[in-house]
């Protein structure tokens, strides 16, 4: 098969845990990035994930939020998106309220997330968005009151909700939830949920039938469940050697080290003759 597409996924994949850029695979895909098409597929905002398309050189959409939009750098403009209505979005605030689950939302903005009862990995990711300079900072930012905010937005486009495990698991369980609501496991007691039917898989396949290819043809790379849509879905899924073993499963290649080595380069090098 020859392959024309490689499509990438951020955290544990091209990033290390540290939230920066591997740099081994910055000089792969900056060489690929000539001669084929290479795009992110992430489960973050595109605010936050832009300083990594500047740093990488590319200028391919990004889909972001696990498949739920796809954002055009270029243009600064969304070409596609499954956001939660805003009545939809209040119901879900008052069930997570009702179980005290700590939030972070999605909107069309950035990242929103309260003062009170943080969720702990936001406080070191905004950390990280401060030391870009101002006009590249990802928006990522506290709040007094998830309601208010909501007015405020345009769009929504997921949440975060993490908690006990008595209260989350009974959260998961609300019929409400279940109806409409579909995500994938980030942590311990914490997942992301947006729209039922979105998946990076079928974000990347949508794509590419714009630009008549066939997801066939691409390769795509990831490390955790949110990630298990596209390697499934692509010509050649590549799994990260730290994933789960759950995740290796619908991976038809695994990478030598995990993010931190050069594994991944080398590997993408054999796919993607230059």
């Amino acid at each position: 098969m020859s392959y024309q597409v490689l499509a990438l996924d951020l955290d544990g994949t091209t990033l290390r845990d540290d939230h920066t850029l591997n740099p081994w695979v910055i000089e792969c895909v900056q060489q690929l990035a000539k001669k084929y098409h290479v795009m992110v597929v992430t489960g973050r905002h595109h605010t936050a994930a832009k300083p990594y398309y500047e740093e990488l050189g590319i200028d391919t959409p990004i889909i972001c939020c696990n498949g739920v939009y796809r954002y055009d750098y270029a243009s600064d403009t969304v070409e596609t998106s499954m956001p939660i209505p805003k009545s939809l979005a209040k119901d879900f605030l008052s069930l997570a309220n009702q179980h005290a689950l700590r939030m972070v939302m999605y909107t069309e903005s950035g990242m929103a997330y309260l003062q009170q009862n943080p969720m702990p990995y936001m406080i070191p990711l905004q950390r990280w968005a401060m030391n870009y300079p101002i006009e590249k900072r990802p928006n990522i930012y506290q709040i007094e009151d998830f309601r208010h905010e909501l007015e405020l937005a345009t769009e929504v486009w997921k949440f975060v909700v993490q908690g006990d495990d008595e209260n989350f698991h009974t959260f998961m369980q609300e019929p409400a939830i279940v109806e409409h609501f579909s995500g994938s496991f980030s942590g311990e007691n914490r997942v992301d949920l947006a729209m039922k039917g979105h998946s990076k898989g079928q974000a990347l396949k949508d794509y590419l039938a714009t630009l008549q290819l066939d997801i066939e043809q691409a390769v795509a790379v990831g490390d955790n469940y949110n990630d298990v849509s596209m390697l499934s879905m692509a010509g050649c899924g590549v799994a990260m050697l730290q994933a789960d073993e759950g995740v290796k499963r619908h991976a038809d290649r695994v990478t030598t080290t995990d993010n931190y080595g050069e594994g991944l380069a080398q590997l993408l090098k054999q796919l993607f003759p230059l």
